[in-house]
């Protein structure tokens, strides 16, 4: 939930039921009850799914606990997790994927996943959504496993069913966060963004330089927002990209991910379609339905734009380890090819922030 020392348990119930508990403890010999909030979903078909979730705090960095929810008519079986260690020299390691993929859970410290939560969650009034967490929970309940919300449900700059406003919040959101961090860079050394349609991409056959004059491509709306609302919505690459000091513009992130299209595709640091000092950009969404291979573009595999430096289109899943404060590793991992690693990459960076590129 982005709290320090603390750790969120959303399981679901068909039925309501009268109480909804966690008990939680370093061992199983003196366990502490949480409370939960509940949320009730009804399906077109009016069936109902009760999702509760719940908070642990204060919870001991880097320590085993064991856990179960539910409550006294019925509890789920005795699982375990281990809190976040919060040590700036920590050697993190994670897993981030498109759509889906399968991976052993107890190497990694954390999930990402970029998924398509409409066709995953709400397909069959649920039902679908049902058999997706099924099939995570062997991962889900012992790492935790973050998702983003992605373009079929409420990706901003495309679904404006309710308006405008929730970009400019968030946006409002993102630079406050952003500040924050990046004037704090002696504890957060380094800033990873995620997203789920990339700012550029090789399978688009036309970049969005046109823009400003009659272009509004969905890759332009995200990166330099939409003239087609009032007021105007901003855009994402420059909030990302700068760090202001004395009226001069630095890169003020270390990566950012994506997913969307379904290929792996690693550029250069690259600023307004140019090769400049600039933010890592991973799109990592090649984990990807059966259905999707055939529309993938092969342009982008032959004919490689400048600022692409490697484009496959394997299924696959990428790697990221911190190792330390200075050394951030990223391996594309294929499953067609049985595990073999066919890209990685090492940032290095003895300083962090703007200080990093002068």
């Amino acid at each position: 939930p982005g709290l320090p020392a603390s750790m969120e348990i959303t399981w679901t119930t068909i039925n309501e039921t009268e109480e909804s508990t966690v008990e939680y403890g370093l061992g199983l010999t003196a366990l502490f009850r949480a409370r939960t909030t509940d949320f009730l979903w009804t399906g077109s078909e009016g069936r109902e799914i009760h999702i509760h979730g719940v908070t642990l705090t204060v919870l001991r960095p880097a320590s085993a606990y064991v856990y179960h929810c539910g409550s006294e008519a019925g509890w789920s079986d005795v699982l375990s997790f281990t809190a976040l260690n919060e040590s700036a020299s920590w050697g993190s390691r994670f897993a981030i994927y498109g759509d889906m993929g399968n991976e052993n859970p107890h190497i990694y410290d954390l999930i990402l996943n970029f998924i398509s939560t409409n066709t995953v969650y709400y397909a069959d009034n649920g039902r679908i959504g049902d058999e997706f967490m099924r099939q995570i929970q062997s991962i889900a309940v012992y790492v935790p496993y973050m998702t983003y919300c992605t373009l079929h449900t409420y990706e901003i700059y495309l679904f404006l069913d309710y308006g405008v406003d929730l970009i400019f919040k968030r946006y409002e959101w993102l630079k406050k966060d952003l500040e924050i961090k990046l004037g704090n860079r002696a504890e957060c050394l380094w800033i990873t963004t995620m997203g789920h349609r990339s700012m550029y991409s090789s399978n688009n056959n036309k970049d969005d330089t046109c823009y400003l004059s009659v272009c509004l491509s969905a890759l332009a709306q995200v990166r330099l927002g939409r003239n087609d609302t009032k007021p105007a919505a901003p855009g994402l690459e420059d909030v990302l990209f700068s760090y202001q000091l004395l009226k001069c513009l630095f890169p003020g992130l270390d990566l950012e991910l994506w997913a969307q299209e379904h290929t792996y595709e690693r550029l250069w640091t690259v600023y307004g379609y140019k090769v400049t000092k600039a933010p890592v950009h991973v799109i990592t969404g090649s984990t990807v339905r059966a259905r999707s291979r055939a529309a993938i573009s092969v342009g982008a595999i032959s004919n490689p734009r400048d600022w692409s430096a490697f484009c496959n289109t394997d299924n696959g899943h990428t790697c990221m380890h911190v190792h330390n404060t200075t050394h951030l590793y990223l391996e594309q991992v294929s499953d067609d090819q049985y595990g073999k690693v066919i890209n990685s990459i090492w940032v290095v960076k003895e300083k962090h922030g703007f200080s990093a590129w002068f």
